[in-house]
């Protein structure tokens, strides 16, 4: 067993509905969330995948947005005001390829990022192409890792991510319920076996053909699950994470 860190960080996991390809629509829900989570002392908040178009793989090439896009300017205006880091899922414009299935992380001390999902679901491929980068980033001290839904599923994005010293693994995701139970034990084994929390950020809106189940939350270094939503309820999950230990959450509502 890895020793244990000293950190803490508190991390709030946003299951909220999304408007299918409604950019600006989800982009103020987006804000709203940003400012619910910053009130609830969390220092980064985490979107589903695709949140700010919705898992609308035919609509990607349209709706894909380039890295200067005001959007993103929006969202590191609100990280910088609120005091928060900023995770957006989104797809990206890559120049002479499809489009990107993408998150944007906007940080509070004036700095911006982007990922892009390394692993394809099947029929991905189609709209879209693949990064090749993993991204890990530090917040009060903690080391991340962010990964976009099937990234989880390929075991060698979890085992550099640990090799890069994560301390934390965050997905964002579409997960339907028939998907759930699989994916959970996924994401519950990969936890125990590099001895990391894990947390998920779920959609919970019928987004590309796709009835989602929510279940956001969080599976400590044990392998246990901590705290899930329990179901489709818009709302923030707050994960406080101390010394590596998954061991202060809850769920709040958000007016919307």
């Amino acid at each position: 067993m890895k020793p244990r860190g000293t950190s803490s960080v508190t991390i709030a996991l946003a299951q909220l509905p999304v408007i299918k390809g409604a950019v600006a629509e989800n982009l103020e829900m987006h804000l709203a969330y940003i400012q619910h989570a910053a009130e609830r002392g969390a220092d980064l908040v985490v979107f589903p995948e695709l949140s700010l178009t919705g898992y609308e793989l035919e609509l990607l090439e349209q709706l894909a947005l380039p890295k200067n896009s005001e959007v993103f300017g929006t969202l590191f205006t609100a990280a910088v005001a609120h005091n928060i880091v900023v995770i957006a899922g989104c797809p990206l414009v890559s120049e002479g390829k499809k489009p990107q299935i993408g998150a944007v992380i906007c940080f509070p001390n004036g700095e911006r990022a982007f990922y892009s999902k390394q692993y394809l679901h099947e029929g991905e491929a189609v709209y879209c192409s693949t990064g090749n980068e993993s991204y890990l980033f530090t917040v009060n001290g903690t080391r991340i890792a962010l990964a976009i839904c099937a990234d989880f599923a390929n075991p060698s994005h979890s085992e550099a991510a640990a090799a890069q010293q994560a301390e934390v693994y965050i997905a964002s995701a579409l997960i339907s319920e028939a998907g759930y139970e699989v994916d959970a034990q996924l994401l519950a084994s990969m936890a125990k076996r590099h001895q990391f929390p894990v947390l998920l950020a779920n959609h919970i809106s019928n987004t590309g053909g796709w009835q989602t189940c929510g279940k956001s939350g969080g599976w400590n270094a044990d392998g246990e699950l901590a705290i899930t939503a329990g179901g489709t309820e818009a709302c923030i999950v707050i994960c406080a994470i101390n010394g590596g230990a998954l061991d202060a959450s809850l769920v709040t509502n958000v007016p919307i």
